[in-house]
């Protein structure tokens, strides 16, 4: 696994999420929950940051610059 639609997929398929679910925590359009997903767009950087904290994981792990999740000290 090296891409953000594959570590996002498997991140909200452990959490046992819809799309749907996914998309409404994290105030987006469902369409582009999809879109993320089978890799045909990339979010932007409010939406990275939604993700990061809601699987609260790293954006370089969801990136998929590391394989640690851990998160950064949030100040």
């Amino acid at each position: 696994m090296n891409k953000f639609n594959e570590r996002l997929r498997e991140l909200r398929e452990n959490k046992n999420l819809t799309q749907a679910q996914l998309a409404k925590e994290l105030l987006i359009d469902q369409r582009s929950l999809s879109f993320y997903e089978i890799g045909k767009y990339e979010p932007n950087l409010d939406t990275l940051k939604k993700i990061s904290i809601f699987f609260n994981v790293s954006s370089d792990y969801l990136l998929c610059l590391t394989n640690d999740p851990t998160p950064y000290h949030r100040i």
